[in-house]
């Protein structure tokens, strides 16, 4: 595999996930949204969101779907992980994430 001399992170990092897409039982979009869930067990920063929401929009995953992730990982992970995680994801997407909370505040 050769890679662009201008992004060769990028351009390794998407090989190791077109392998892992070839070797991993999982369909396309479960796979994505599972790496979405890594992500935020990992507290992983907004930049790392980017290319698995990309692969996840090409898959027509919805917002429903990715809150479901958040939902459902809320209570191995924790609330401060999952709310950082919604920032990130917010982030990423170059939205602003509101709390009902935040919203009552105001």
């Amino acid at each position: 595999m050769t890679t662009s001399a201008d992004t060769p992170v990028m351009d390794t990092l998407a090989a190791m996930t077109l392998d892992s897409l070839e070797r991993c039982g999982l369909e396309p979009d479960v796979l994505v949204l599972t790496r979405i869930a890594a992500l935020v067990a990992m507290d992983a920063p907004p930049l790392s969101y980017t290319m698995h929401l990309a692969a996840g929009a090409e898959m027509a995953m919805t917002a429903e779907q990715l809150q479901d992730v958040l939902v459902a990982i809320a209570p191995v992970v924790g609330t401060a992980r999952v709310m950082a995680a919604a920032g990130h994801i917010g982030e990423a997407l170059g939205v602003e994430i509101t709390t009902a909370r935040q919203d009552t505040m105001g």
